[in-house]
């Protein structure tokens, strides 16, 4: 069995990263606390792994780019953006106690981030290495997928350092996911004195909630599940406008083109009302043969190390849509991902940055 060598890393020293990085708040679109957050991931990277880490900019807010030269052969990818607003950490500083970080974005996704760099650090060679850390991943990377798309093709490899699965497992699949909005437009009129004449758009909306809820085959791993509506202005005035909004997670590229065909072909119920449908499946499945690879040599690096298929989207969904070798949750172990529990186990970091290294020194290897 090839084997690999474990690297020196300093659990206090990542702390202190993780600190610096949970304390510079980066909710997502905010273009003025993305580009702090943004200075100060390249700022540890630099400090930790020297050259020039670059800002990429763009619309969404800086990307963080930066590479150790020579033949591009891996990429780490992760993000800094977090869908904590400015004044969480008021509420909820950093700390660590119990064995467990805490704090806005520990775990989704800045502790992934702090473990890959101090994993890198103790290599010798840092050749070929690049890493890729984007500001609107949490919003559907819209502005970061054809950098993303680009490094990936280039490189040939991508360790996604997202939160590890339940357990520590890393991702070997992750559905392909969505959002539509589906809108109706009635007709206003007095409730009391001539509902008939209005269209009710909430009662149309009511329609298509049911026809929307049908098209879900949980059989094959496909859902479809409305999460908000709005509807209406005035208790007296039949409503003139509805909207839904539709989450969607499929497993396979035809069950993709099978729901975003019927969101097109919403028709209404009622006489005169209208439906608009925006949006689709914006990230494409992630197939397990993406991972199989990389798994296996993790799973050396790491006995008993576990695969696990799971629902949410990341940004090694479009690299492995290109057939990009992609291995996904890489990151810190822990969970609580998006809510006030959010946590990261701190006995797993130093294994955590020893596998990412592991995986780059045997992906240059090969």
């Amino acid at each position: 069995m090839t084997t690999y060598k474990t690297v020196d890393v300093s659990l206090e020293a990542m702390l202190d990263d993780l600190r610096t990085l949970v304390e510079v708040e980066s909710p997502s679109r905010d273009l003025d606390a993305l580009r702090t957050s943004a200075e100060t991931v390249a700022a540890v990277v630099e400090a930790r792994l020297g050259g020039r880490a670059v800002l990429v900019e763009n619309e969404g807010g800086p990307h963080v780019h930066w590479s150790g030269g020579g033949v591009p052969r891996v990429l780490i990818l992760g993000h800094h953006d977090t869908v904590f607003p400015l004044g969480t950490l008021a509420r909820r500083p950093f700390q660590v106690e119990d064995g467990r970080a805490t704090g806005p974005g520990v775990f989704d996704m800045l502790g992934g981030l702090v473990q890959a760099i101090h994993g890198l650090a103790g290599l010798d060679d840092l050749s070929g290495v690049e890493i890729l850390v984007t500001a609107d991943e949490e919003v559907g990377s819209h502005s970061s997928r054809a950098l993303i798309e680009e490094r990936a093709l280039a490189c040939g490899a991508v360790l996604v350092v997202e939160g590890a699965a339940d357990g520590g497992g890393v991702k070997t699949g992750r559905k392909g996911c969505g959002t539509f909005e589906v809108s109706v437009a009635g007709r206003a009129s007095h409730a009391g004195l001539e509902p008939a004449a209005g269209v009710n758009a909430l009662v149309e909306a009511a329609h298509q909630v049911l026809d929307i809820v049908a098209l879900a085959r949980p059989e094959v791993g496909t859902t479809v599940t409305p999460t908000v509506a709005s509807a209406g202005t005035l208790d007296n005035v039949v409503p003139a406008q509805a909207t839904v909004v539709v989450d969607v997670r499929v497993e396979s590229a035809g069950e993709r083109e099978r729901i975003e065909s019927a969101f097109a072909a919403l028709a209404p119920h009622l006489d005169e009302a209208v439906i608009t449908v925006r949006g689709g499946v914006g990230r494409p499945p992630m197939p397990e043969s993406a991972a199989a690879g990389l798994f296996a040599v993790a799973e050396r690096l790491l006995p008993g190390l576990e695969g696990r298929v799971v629902g949410g989207g990341s940004d090694g969904n479009f690299t492995a849509a290109l057939g990009v070798p992609t291995l996904d949750g890489l990151g810190a172990v822990g969970g609580g991902a998006h809510a006030d529990h959010e946590y990261l186990l701190v006995a797993s970091m130093v294994e955590r940055a020893n596998l990412v290294a592991g995986l780059v020194d045997a992906i240059r290897s090969a």
